[in-house]
């Protein structure tokens, strides 16, 4: 290729890199250039207990311990903040493809970057990858776990898309890209040890895999497909083995934690789960029936957790006799403890949805309208 050539094709995308940083730096201007701060409630509390491990360190030249006494009445400290010399590469490597951008601006355009090859890799336009990047990253709750500190969450989910770029890469027959890329970005995704959502990430995996599956079956091109997925094994296997030190340890100690068997004797007839976390906790931060409606309209049940006496605004406007009972009552009346606000994709989004089920050519679309609706349901 003439470097012409390549510089045409190459300029788009350094268009779209160049918009993407300045939009997460111009985003989070305050936190960058005022000296302000987000108030996350996890960082914070993640900073009391990690000051122990922080004055073990000052005090023993440099020393670190693996052990903590500040949670739980003391746990491992790998737990807290995984840290092997295996994975000293694929930090590097997040520093590079963040083009190291200050935090958090660094979390955004990531997310933006994924979302954006994911796009061109299904040979979309690039105005509407661009588009479609804006779309789903602005969506409120990557906004809302970042608020929360929900910092690993935010940062495995934002490998997720360049994640199935390996995938389409691959079935599509470019087996070696495809697979490097699916290797690296699942490294990325283990690396940041919050496996829930690399779990409930694999439903989808599998809804694009049977898919291509049943693709291949009706073309008669199933060699092609079984190779495509050889090679997704072998980078699976890859991504898994480079973040093998954190994996065992976090299977091994969560035997020992509340989501292992049962170790005490419960008095007769309480509620007991013999292994595992009891379904009342589990779901405890789960979306209400009534509360998937936020997805087309955010204040379907009231935004986010507040007192209306907050808004000292509105309290005047209300009538004197009732502002004393208005005043304790909670914007937020679902069925979360409390929420930093609704989960909203947006009525536009929801829109050309619903129209590319009809409109849009190709078998991926009905494998994820299949595992939308699983997540919903879930």
């Amino acid at each position: 290729m003439k470097q012409k050539d390549f510089f045409k094709l190459a300029l788009p995308y350094i268009a779209a890199i160049v918009f993407f940083a300045v939009l997460s730096i111009g985003y989070f201007t305050p936190d960058i250039f005022e000296g302000k701060e987000l108030l996350q409630g996890d960082i914070r509390q993640g900073l009391g207990i990690g000051k122990e491990l922080t004055d073990y360190k000052d005090q023993n030249d440099g020393e670190l311990t693996r052990w903590t006494n500040s949670l739980f009445g003391g746990m491992p400290t790998y737990q807290i903040a995984p840290s092997y010399p295996s994975s000293d590469v694929l930090t590097f490597l997040t520093k590079i493809i963040s083009l190291g951008l200050p935090y958090p601006a660094s979390l955004l355009f990531v997310m933006l970057l994924g979302f954006f090859l994911l796009m061109k890799s299904l040979r979309i336009r690039t105005d509407l990858s661009v588009l479609g990047a804006l779309c789903y990253t602005f969506s409120s709750y990557f906004f809302i776990i970042i608020e929360a500190g929900h910092i690993w969450k935010f940062i495995t989910l934002s490998y997720i898309p360049p994640f199935i770029v390996g995938i389409i890469w691959a079935y599509n027959g470019r087996y070696l890209l495809g697979g490097a890329v699916a290797a690296l970005t699942l490294s990325l995704q283990l690396l940041n040890n919050h496996l829930q959502m690399t779990y409930y990430f694999l439903f989808v995996v599998a809804a694009i895999v049977v898919t291509y599956f049943i693709d291949a079956f009706q073309t008669k091109q199933l060699s092609r497909f079984f190779k495509a997925s050889g090679i997704l094994l072998v980078a699976g296997i890859i991504g898994v083995s480079i973040n093998v030190s954190n994996l065992f340890h976090t299977y091994q100690y969560s035997q020992e934690s509340m989501r292992g068997p049962e170790v005490l004797t419960p008095p007769a007839g309480a509620k007991t789960t013999g292994s595992g976390l009891d379904h009342d906790y589990i779901v405890e931060w789960s979306y209400g029936l009534g509360e998937t409606f936020t997805l087309l309209i955010p204040d379907t049940k009231g935004g986010a957790s507040g007192y209306l006496g907050e808004d000292k605004a509105a309290m005047e406007k209300v009538k004197p006799e009732y502002r004393q009972i208005l005043q304790g009552m909670n914007h937020y009346w679902g069925d979360q403890p409390f929420t930093s606000g609704p989960v909203y994709v947006g009525a536009f989004v929801l829109f050309l949805a619903v129209l590319a089920m009809f409109i849009v050519p190709g078998k991926l679309k009905w494998g994820l309208f299949v595992v939308t609706l699983l997540s919903i349901l879930l």
